[in-house]
C-alpha cells in the first residue's frame, strides 16, 4: 500500500504490515508481514501461498500493525511469534474485542 508521507514534496513510501490471522475468536493464531495487507489476506482466504493457513482454515485478520520500515515489521513478527498463546489471544482482544474479521474493512 503507497501512502503519502507528510512533509515537503509528499514523497511516498512503502507501508508494511504485521498481521495475526485465526481460525475463530481464540482459534489458531498465525503471524506474517506483507507490504499489501487486503492481498495477502485474500490470498490467505483463497488457500494460496501458505500451506499451514490452508490446512487449518486460518484467515481471519484479527490484529495488524503497520509500519514504514520492513525490517520493524520483521523484527515485531518475530517478537509476537515468541508469545506464549494467551499473550497473543490478550493483544488481540485489546484489539479487537470481538474477533471481527478486520479483512471486511478493507473490502465491502
Amino acid at each position: 500500500m503507497i501512502v503519502a508521507a507528510s512533509g515537503a514534496g509528499h514523497t511516498p513510501f512503502m507501508s508494511y504490515f504485521m498481521y495475526i490471522l485465526a481460525s475463530k475468536p481464540r482459534g489458531t493464531p498465525y503471524t506474517g508481514v506483507t507490504n499489501d495487507l487486503a492481498r495477502r489476506v485474500y490470498e490467505h482466504k483463497s488457500k494460496v501461498g501458505c500451506r499451514f493457513t490452508a490446512k487449518y482454515g486460518v484467515s481471519k485478520l484479527v490484529s495488524f500493525e503497520q509500519f514504514r520500515d520492513v525490517n520493524d515489521a520483521i523484527r515485531r513478527e518475530k517478537q509476537v511469534k515468541r508469545w506464549r498463546r494467551d499473550w497473543k489471544v490478550d493483544a488481540i482482544e485489546g484489539f479487537n474485542p470481538k474477533w471481527d474479521d478486520l479483512y471486511l474493512r478493507f473490502n465491502h
